[in-house]
């Protein structure tokens, strides 16, 4: 198992469905895998999640599953077979009832009706807003309204021209909308992913703090239920969100959403159809500092090595992309279509992996310093301020590892910091493992609990040894409870020399 710093994230799909694939995305360095709940079937997620559990025990790899709403995200109706052409400065209408735009009464010279998923567009889209549909390709501007009721019809003109088939979506970046966070599919996926154990819940197109914090109402009532013949570790109580940060509301609400969040996504592809693409750069560095300020892992995500869809390289500026994600201090970053439907899905992954290391190596020789995180609040306090002591003493003392026993926040709070040396957690609950893979710099171990202190560092310094993760003589950090079996117990710091008797550490 190697010792990784920088995590990968990658999305599921048929061209990486296969165990053989899966495991061969385990080798070289995924340790999150995303189920996109916008394509397939439950039968489809659970048959994917069945897999992905089976592999990684199989390797002894703990991988977190994470799950994506699908969110309300808008999309026009259906547009027959061939599709319509939006000709610069044609009219387009966009109606209540259901039409099959293309089809007979929907089009005329210089104009075409529309539907959509989400009727009320009609009345809630005003005058001089713009409509952009299908990721931006065609856009158009609203002109006003006719009609009343259900015959009410929204105007709009074609400033950008181009072809539209069925569903494709709508982004409305300067509208208010009554739009609930959560869609009915949403809540059945929400309870997929709380039935079958998954380890992270993605919320997309966040529009404020109070959308996460439905969610999580939402996530608490289904752990409650489940919870009946099942009860929870500590701290494990519900599934943990990441907040998608794609809509410029949401940047506008930034520290709220992050401080409500337990991790965030910048999810550049509607983030960067929504605002003007020269911005994306500079909000992504924003939203990564606000993710520090606050202690909360962040991942970079859309189109990384968009190019490995088709081809088997990525470009120069993909390869630069992914390096400076890393470089501003991210926690993972993320594969989308290049392993759920790309010709290539193993290679944009051992693409990214090598791309790490060689920028987590640099980083090794000319580390950056992130700000403390957010301040520890109640019982974790004292721990907060433990981590970050144990940080200054790995460097002075050049310590190749820090090595704790613990809880989940326990290694969270050391990741905060960004320090470019491997974390090793040993625990024993496997829910505490595989969320952890998320966290930068973590490497989780399965260890039944020790009978003591020192029964665990004598385990521990043996399987460092015996995995080649540092060799005898060596300096390991260490960082144990006062008690293995309580939580939130008291901490002993330790500096330790691989090989040495127990009870002789310098």
């Amino acid at each position: 198992m190697k010792l990784l710093l920088t995590k990968i994230v990658a999305t599921l799909g048929p061209a990486s469905a296969a165990p053989e694939v899966i495991g061969q995305l385990i080798d070289v360095g995924v340790r999150v895998f995303r189920l996109n709940f916008s394509h397939g079937t439950f039968d489809d997620h659970s048959q994917l999640l069945a897999t992905v559990r089976s592999v990684a025990s199989d390797t002894g790899v703990p991988v977190a599953v994470l799950g994506d709403l699908s969110g309300p995200k808008i999309r026009v109706g259906e547009v027959v077979k061939e599709g319509v052409m939006l000709e610069q400065g044609s009219q387009v209408e966009f109606v209540k009832g259901t039409v099959v735009t293309g089809s007979p009464g929907t089009t005329s010279p210089g104009r075409v009706a529309f539907s959509t998923s989400y009727p009320a567009i009609v009345e809630e889209v005003q005058e001089g807003e713009p409509i952009l549909l299908d990721d931006g390709k065609v856009r158009l501007t609203c002109v006003g309204r006719r009609g009343r009721g259900e015959d009410a019809r929204l105007l709009c003109e074609v400033t950008h021209e181009g072809p539209i088939t069925s569903r494709k979506g709508v982004n409305l970046p300067q509208t208010t909308l009554s739009l609930p966070s959560l869609t009915e599919k949403d809540h059945a996926c929400a309870r997929f992913a709380v039935e079958n154990d998954l380890d992270y819940v993605a919320l997309s197109f966040v529009r404020s703090a109070a959308d996460v914090i439905a969610l999580r109402s939402l996530l608490g009532e289904l752990a409650q239920a489940k919870q009946g013949a099942e009860a929870a570790p500590r701290g494990l109580e519900s599934l943990p969100i990441i907040s998608k940060i794609e809509k410029p509301q949401a940047v506008a609400d930034i520290d709220a959403i992050v401080e409500a969040s337990d991790g965030i996504m910048v999810a550049r592809g509607d983030l960067g159809v929504e605002m003007d693409l020269a911005e994306v750069p500079v909000v992504q560095k924003q939203i990564i500092e606000h993710c520090h300020a606050h202690g909360k892992p962040v991942i970079v995500a859309t189109q990384m090595l968009e190019t490995m869809i088709e081809a088997p390289t990525p470009t120069r500026a993909e390869v630069s992309d992914i390096a400076n994600a890393i470089l501003d201090g991210s926690d993972a970053v993320m594969l989308s279509g290049e392993t759920s439907v790309g010709k290539w899905p193993l290679r944009a992954a051992e693409t990214m992996s090598r791309v790490a290391q060689q920028t987590n190596d640099y980083l090794k020789q000319k580390p950056l310093v992130f700000g403390s995180p957010h301040e520890a609040r109640g019982a974790w306090r004292q721990f907060a301020m433990i981590a970050e002591g144990a940080w200054l003493m790995a460097s002075g003392l050049d310590a190749k590892l820090v090595v704790l026993w613990g809880e989940l926040e326990r290694a969270a709070y050391l990741s905060r910091r960004k320090a470019s040396r491997p974390i090793l957690l040993f625990a024993e609950d496997e829910r505490q493992l595989r969320r952890s893979a998320l966290l930068f710099g973590v490497t989780a171990v399965q260890l039944e609990t020790p009978a003591s202190s020192e029964a665990f560092l004598v385990a521990a310094d043996q399987l460092i040894q015996e995995r080649g993760w540092a060799n005898r003589g060596d300096t390991v950090l260490v960082l144990i409870p006062t008690s293995l079996s309580a939580t939130g117990a008291g901490n002993t710091l330790l500096v330790h020399r691989l090989g040495d008797p127990v009870g002789e550490a310098a």
